[in-house]
């Protein structure tokens, strides 16, 4: 007896969206790997991840199978090998750029005490130097801001009481001019 009839519908967990795109992704590849033996058909089947991760299956040369398709299909040829290095570089940069980012949201996290189940004891270790050097410099910061806050305050003090001493002066010379005038 077969399963049942699986409800189509976009999968909202990201985990389980990524164990259910990867194990489908590892079934339709292998389909298109058994009917390129089974019937001798020439297959290509390319998937993107979500995320953009290209993964692909051909039974002869996919180069080769693209162009025949595009002859068959009637869209215009052009020199698919350059197009295709132009698409590869590109998708490399993309990927690369792709993992970078990840890497460093990744690295955001750790430092801000998430995601950590899955790091060891060198990673844990790593991300420990990294928040200490970081929270050094933040202290660093803090102090520096600190003290010119206080310099600052001094400097306000001595410029209020210069103030206080010259208002002192003028209220003393006022009381004198006034007990001479009466």
């Amino acid at each position: 007896m077969g399963r049942g009839k699986v409800e189509l519908k976009r999968i909202e967990n990201p985990t389980n969206r990524q164990v259910t795109f990867s194990k489908r992704r590892n079934g339709i590849l292998k389909k298109a790997y058994e009917l390129s033996i089974l019937c001798e058909a020439e297959v290509a089947l390319l998937v993107f991840s979500p995320s953009g991760k290209l993964h692909q299956y051909a039974s002869h040369d996919m180069d080769r199978t693209i162009a025949k398709y595009k002859s068959e299909a009637g869209l215009p040829l052009f020199d698919h090998n350059q197009g295709f290095a132009t698409m590869k570089f590109w998708g490399t940069e993309i990927e690369d750029m792709k993992r970078s980012i990840e890497n460093l949201e990744a690295g955001l996290r750790h430092l801000a005490g998430e995601d950590l189940l899955m790091l060891g004891i060198r990673d844990l270790k790593q991300v420990e130097r990294q928040a200490k050097i970081g929270l050094e410099r933040i202290r660093a910061r803090k102090r520096k801001m600190m003290s010119e806050h206080i310099s600052w305050l001094k400097k306000r003090q001595r410029a209020l009481q210069e103030q206080n001493t010259k208002l002192q002066q003028q209220v003393r010379l006022l009381a004198i001019f006034l007990c001479r005038s009466t």
